[in-house]
């Protein structure tokens, strides 16, 4: 053989490969494009319950972890470091690769799990009932449409935090955590150490995915471009440390509180920046600028919460407790 022909080999096969997939790729795209949800209505899904979704968001995010395993040899900072950096390349390839998930033209339309304003306000079983309780059945439509997305959103997180206890209390768990304090001496014992990490970064994700896709179900469409790591990576991080890590009850609290801070911090914030710039003139600069950056107040408050709470509270809100 010639030198060099295991090259030529191998970018022949790479242009009969990208031809192919060109041939495939960019047809699919087009009749893909052509449909407009908003007139014809989602595409996809099979016609199953959009509930089904969460269960595969959260299998699609269990095989992107175990495809990403080989992270699994680091350690400590080196870690995290590395499963930001995969985090993001698969953000960008939600964001670019448009002939997957059509990019930062959306997939929207999705369907709900619950009942649309809609239809209850024309039901007139409904506008009895708004009648009955004197309420606008306009307003009461929205009420009773949160209240559903909240019940159905309990019922996952009361499902998930009772299988999480469950594994917690079991052997299973026990090995975790003696893994987690002290992995030469849980390796000592037996126990395949690189392959327990690879579980629970496994089940830890499809978690994850779960909730992403309820999110996605929630806002109704697909923004691949609205992920910002202040809000899904670090905003995640000050909930688990301040409720308190290694405990279920513990993340549930810093979640429930955290976002409602999170929430709360730009309108109190503004209110703030009011009150401070009170005494300047209207058309003053700088009360101009204090009040525009009111929105701001989200990551300070975020930092001083965090800060207070790893002085005062380290171990969290809710300790874990050594069994």
């Amino acid at each position: 053989m010639w030198p060099g022909d295991g090259a030529l080999g191998a970018a022949c096969v790479l242009t009969v490969a990208a031809a192919a997939a060109r041939a495939v790729f960019v047809p699919a795209v087009r009749a893909i494009e052509a449909v407009e949800p908003t007139v014809t209505g989602y595409l996809g899904g099979l016609g199953l319950p959009i509930v089904l979704s969460w269960l595969v968001g959260g299998a699609f995010a269990a095989a992107a972890a175990w495809v990403c395993k080989i992270s699994l040899s680091l350690r400590s900072d080196y870690l995290a470091i590395a499963t930001l950096g995969i985090s993001e390349i698969i953000v960008a390839f939600l964001k670019y690769e448009e002939w997957l998930t059509r990019g930062v033209k959306n997939v929207n339309g999705l369907p709900r799990p619950v009942p649309y304003e809609i239809d209850l306000q024309n039901a007139v079983w409904f506008q009895d009932w708004a009648a009955a309780l004197g309420a606008s059945h306009v307003d009461l439509s929205s009420i009773v449409v949160k209240l559903c997305y909240a019940g159905l959103f309990l019922l996952v997180l009361v499902i998930l935090t009772w299988l999480s206890e469950t594994a917690l209390r079991s052997p299973w768990g026990r090995m975790m955590r003696a893994i987690r304090d002290n992995e030469t001496a849980a390796g000592a014992m037996g126990k395949d150490v690189t392959a327990r990490h690879l579980q629970v970064f496994v089940l830890g994700s499809a978690v994850i995915g779960i909730a992403g896709a309820m999110l996605t179900t929630l806002d109704g469409q697909f923004t691949p471009t609205s992920y910002q790591p202040m809000r899904f990576t670090f905003l995640i991080w000050v909930m688990v440390i301040v409720g308190g890590s290694g405990n279920n009850w513990g993340a549930v609290l810093g979640g429930f509180l955290i976002w409602f801070v999170w929430v709360q911090a730009e309108p109190v914030g503004l209110q703030l920046m009011e009150l401070v710039t009170a005494p300047l003139a209207p058309e003053s600069a700088l009360k101009e600028h204090l009040l525009s950056s009111a929105a701001h107040m989200r990551p300070v408050v975020m930092g001083l919460v965090l800060l207070l709470v790893l002085r005062f509270a380290p171990r969290g809100l809710i300790p874990e407790q050594r069994r």
